[in-house]
């Protein structure tokens, strides 16, 4: 599945369950997550996205080391199965 489809699945579980994923820009700060997973009761996670199969690149893996440790989520999506677990994750948390 391409990312642009996996995003959009991605989108629309979590505006299904009244939450928003705006895609996460940082001019200057690259290595980033894709998406920023935001529901109610205070909830965020940020989520890469990738082809399945296709490797996540250095720099993305030390940005994410970098926000876990923060305290921040962070959740490489690469196949459509997984929304589900990543959404319920973020809400457990």
């Amino acid at each position: 599945m391409r990312e642009r489809e996996l995003e959009r699945k991605l989108i629309q579980a979590v505006k299904s369950i009244g939450g928003i994923c705006p895609k996460f820009v940082s001019p200057g700060f690259d290595g980033m997550p894709d998406r920023i997973v935001l529901l109610q009761h205070g909830k965020l996670a940020f989520v890469e996205v990738k082809r399945q199969g296709q490797k996540t690149r250095p720099l993305q893996i030390a940005r994410h080391k970098l926000m876990r440790q923060l305290g921040f989520q962070v959740f490489l999506l690469d196949e459509a199965g997984q929304i589900g677990e990543i959404i319920n994750a973020i809400q457990t948390a």
